[in-house]
């Protein structure tokens, strides 16, 4: 097993974000057609936070309750992102070890962490999720 190899290497470098002042129905919008369960909040360019599925979904009736989408559209239309999203997420640089990002998976309970410059914390280059650490642990053997 490599023991130094940057999460560059299995990060997703063309991420989808999303603005601040995205509204909450665009972002489960994008997050449901795009597949994708966890998304970067940005305000221009520079990273502000982090919204995932799980954030939306807890807003949501409509999974426990036949017929309460008018309850879902009238939350999604009460809050904002910025009242949903995490702040200020732990990130890791693009030449942090897999093994690094391992360790910070292993004693915290989300599951994706942005990847920001090495020179600019503000800057995103990607995301790492626990599904590529784990894809590349399994390449190993």
């Amino acid at each position: 097993m490599k023991k130094r190899e940057p999460v560059s290497n299995i990060m997703t470098e063309n991420v989808f974000t999303v603005d601040i002042g995205t509204n909450l129905k665009e972002v489960k919008g994008l997050i449901n057609h795009q597949k994708i369960r966890h998304v970067p909040v940005v305000k221009g360019k520079q990273l502000v936070g982090i919204i995932s599925k799980t954030d939306i979904n807890r807003l949501s009736f409509s999974g426990l309750f036949e017929d309460q989408n008018d309850a879902d559209e009238a939350i999604f239309e009460m809050l904002n992102l910025s009242q949903v999203m995490t702040h200020k997420p732990t990130v890791v640089k693009s030449t942090d070890s897999i093994k690094e990002v391992a360790e910070i998976f292993s004693t915290s309970e989300f599951h994706a962490l942005p990847v920001v410059n090495k020179d600019d914390p503000t800057k995103l280059e990607g995301i790492v999720t626990t599904t590529d650490v784990i894809r590349y642990m399994l390449s190993q053997y």
